[in-house]
């Protein structure tokens, strides 16, 4: 389940903004639109495809997860196809809806859900390995995206990516994919139940207590990390979609541009490893914590930034800093609320993340054109993050007034 759940994140890169940002060019010529009408649309899009994603919560919880992503990759792939033949701005708006509803949030969505019915102790390592893919995808998938826009044209580009998305997914949810391990007669982390038990007295995390979305909502420890990673993809999607001219405005090459990406997926897949590790171990709270502050720091670096080589330091400490992130966030979920509505709480957490998605191109894009620089854009997402990780550093497991839930080591 851990590389299915992996080959889950990978197709979805005809919808995540490194694969689409290799064809905006292309789009923008084809379709006589300004830079500004294209991240217009690709704003509202992404703003668009952010709110129906808690009712895909809502039927994984119904109809579990192997039906409820056999129907996205369908329809994800018929999205792909559909993007091919955008005409318009009109057209483009609509593709770009479908294209980030389905990849970056339905699929991506229900792959982050799969692990945490098969893992509790494992979990956070678990959760790594699946992180892995997508350093993968970033570090792989613009490349071949850029051979398929050379040699096919971007208009078939998209429908050979439809065609792979079908190829891949479809046959894996046929014959391996399966909701729960009792399916097949296994149990959580492949350990005897006593076992389980046993383990789960001495965990670092809570044990198995199931919260509704309302009285999630309502802790602080789910506001405060839900915010963490708003501004992680509020950010990063921001700086990815304007990564090119943000280095050109520094004086630098494309080719530093693509090395600094490259840094990034490397330290994000070390870090993905390193932070799963941890968090089966240690609070999840000190590495949310150290997360959004390299967060901070890596865009402090890029606001100084003039040679290649800082660059280099700007990818590594980006992609550390969402691993870290990743790691600490995604077995935190199953482990402080429970995974009897995990698909509703998440699905609040998705249309969270995809939201904020939206938000970081256009805003980004918009200072640009208004003060001529970056400056101000990147100075504000630093300040915005640094008093969230001061909160992140005190997030603590809710204390359950129901049942007996046991503290996360070093928390009250």
């Amino acid at each position: 389940m851990v590389p299915v759940a992996m080959l889950g994140i990978l197709v979805t890169s005809p919808g995540q903004t490194f694969g689409v940002a290799v064809f905006n060019e292309s789009l923008r010529e084809t379709l006589d639109l300004s830079r500004s009408s294209l991240a217009l649309a690709y704003m509202l899009g992404t703003l668009l495809a952010a709110v129906p994603i808690i009712y895909v919560g809502s039927l994984m919880d119904r109809f579990g997860l192997r039906a409820s992503t056999t129907v996205a990759v369908i329809l994800f792939g018929g999205a792909c196809v559909l993007t091919s033949r955008v005409n318009s701005f009109t057209t483009l708006l609509l593709a770009f809806f479908l294209l980030r509803l389905l990849g970056p949030g339905t699929l991506a969505f229900l792959s982050g859900n799969t692990l945490s019915f098969w893992f509790h102790r494992r979990l956070g390592t678990a959760e790594g390995i699946r992180q892995v893919g997508t350093a993968g995808a970033i570090a792989l998938v613009p490349i071949f995206h850029l051979w398929l826009k050379q040699h096919h044209g971007w208009r078939d580009s998209y429908v050979i990516l439809g065609v792979i998305v079908w190829s891949l997914m479809l046959p894996v949810m046929l014959f391996l994919f399966r909701n729960r391990p009792e399916e097949v007669g296994q149990t959580l982390d492949g350990l005897p139940e006593e076992i389980q038990d046993d383990e789960a007295e001495s965990a670092k995390t809570p044990s198995r207590v199931d919260y509704s979305l309302n009285e999630t909502v309502r802790m602080s420890s789910f506001r405060v990390v839900v915010g963490g990673s708003g501004l992680f993809s509020m950010i990063l999607t921001a700086v990815i979609f304007s990564l090119l001219s943000i280095f050109r405005d520094r004086g630098l090459a494309e080719s530093s541009a693509t090395a600094m990406m490259s840094v990034f997926a490397i330290s994000m897949a070390g870090m993905n490893l390193v932070s799963g590790w941890l968090a089966d171990r240690y609070p999840a709270s000190r590495m949310l914590g150290v997360g959004l502050t390299l967060l901070a720091t890596g865009i402090v670096f890029l606001l100084l930034m003039t040679s290649h080589w800082q660059g280099l330091i700007v990818g590594l400490l980006l992609g550390s800093a969402q691993g870290l992130y990743s790691g600490a966030s995604g077995p935190l979920w199953a482990r402080y609320y429970g995974r009897l509505h995990i698909g509703k709480i998440r699905g609040m957490l998705m249309t969270a993340n995809v939201a904020c998605s939206s938000l970081g191109p256009f805003l980004a894009g918009s200072v640009r054109d208004l003060t001529d620089s970056y400056d101000w854009i990147l100075i504000l997402f630093a300040l915005v993050t640094l008093p969230v990780a001061a909160l992140a550093f005190r997030v603590t497991p809710p204390v359950c007034v129901r049942r007996p839930i046991l503290a996360e080591s070093g928390s009250v």
